[in-house]
Parts: structure tokens; C-alpha cells; sequence
């Protein structure tokens, strides 16, 4: 496997340079979670990394690179697909819209 020194920006790696496996288009994965420890043995926190470029071409305006950046929400990737479903909200009516009314 080869892999491509990636420095990481922001949360507990700031200006740390670790080597990611790229996959086979030669680009790293699009998160890198870390798992740290609890000090109180309790279950580990993960830490999220998300995926963006060192910069960009002047000409064609291609990446250059990639470094990750800390993601302090840390939630999960969602498809962006145009078929996936939205989100409920917590208040929706079944079966009907909210705002019909009898009469």
C-alpha cells in the first residue's frame, strides 16, 4: 500500500504530519477519526478529521494536496444524494399536513 505524509490543522494533532494510506486514486480518505482514551477509563472519544486542500493550481485550479482539518462536530458523512430522504421533523403530522383544517 502506498501511503503520503499529511500534516493535520486544528484540535489535539495541530501541526502534527502523519502518514495516511491513499487509496487508488491517490487521494487519502475523505475522514480520518482518531480514537483517544478517556482518563477516567470510561469508553475512548473519537476525534474527526475531515478532508481538504493544501491549495490550488493557478491555472486549472486543481489541488495541490491535501491536509485535514478538525472537524469539532464530529458527526457522521450523510449521502447528498438527490433520492436520499430528509429529516423528519420531531413534529410532523402522519398521514397529513400540519396545517389542514376541518370546514
Amino acid at each position: 500500500m502506498k501511503s503520503e505524509d499529511t500534516p493535520f490543522e486544528g484540535g489535539p494533532m495541530d501541526g502534527r504530519v502523519l502518514p495516511v494510506l491513499v487509496g487508488p486514486t491517490g487521494h487519502p480518505p475523505k475522514t480520518y477519526r482518531i480514537p483517544v482514551p478517556d482518563a477516567a477509563g470510561g469508553p475512548p472519544t473519537e476525534v474527526v478529521y475531515r478532508r481538504v486542500p493544501r491549495g490550488h493550481s493557478r491555472r486549472l485550479g486543481l489541488p495541490l494536496g491535501w491536509k485535514y482539518a478538525y472537524d469539532p462536530t464530529g458527526r457522521a458523512d450523510r449521502p447528498k444524494w438527490p433520492w436520499s430522504k430528509p429529516d423528519t421533523a420531531p413534529d410532523a403530522t402522519p398521514g397529513g399536513r400540519a396545517d389542514d383544517t376541518d370546514g
